[in-house]
């Protein structure tokens, strides 16, 4: 099993596809690491040899933040977002849509589930 920056890569992928399941590598990035490491995109990830990985490891570090580092980057520049008191901070707090989407109908996914309206219970009246 191949494990590269914290991350189990599954065995029955290629490897251009098996590079995705680490945070901040997508396809193209993860073709031109490939690329870099002069491996076949194509070859599967239990077939790739020991040195193939150390190679594919070396590039991906020497090109730039992956998995926890990247991840700690993205969460301080909301958090410092939220400090400025910027607006796209404002819309990260309240869990809206930041990027300018409409929200008086859709955006479920950031909201939640509907609040539904409480219907009030008729009060009779006491003959």
């Amino acid at each position: 099993m191949a494990r590269i920056a914290g991350v189990d890569l599954p065995r029955n992928k290629r490897a251009n596809i098996g590079l995705t399941y680490i945070y901040g590598i997508g396809n193209s990035r993860a073709a031109s690491i490939l690329d870099a490491a002069k491996v076949d995109p194509m070859k599967k990830v239990s077939d790739l040899a020991e040195d193939e990985v150390n190679r594919i490891r070396q590039v991906i570090e020497a090109e730039g933040s992956v998995e926890g580092d990247l991840r700690k980057d993205v969460s301080m520049n909301i958090k410092r977002l939220i400090e400025i008191g910027s607006y796209r901070g404002f819309r990260h707090r309240r869990n809206l849509p930041v990027r300018g989407q409409r929200t008086h109908t859709n955006a479920r996914t950031r909201k939640g589930p509907r609040k539904g309206t409480v219907a009030q219970k008729k009060k009779t009246a006491k003959a």
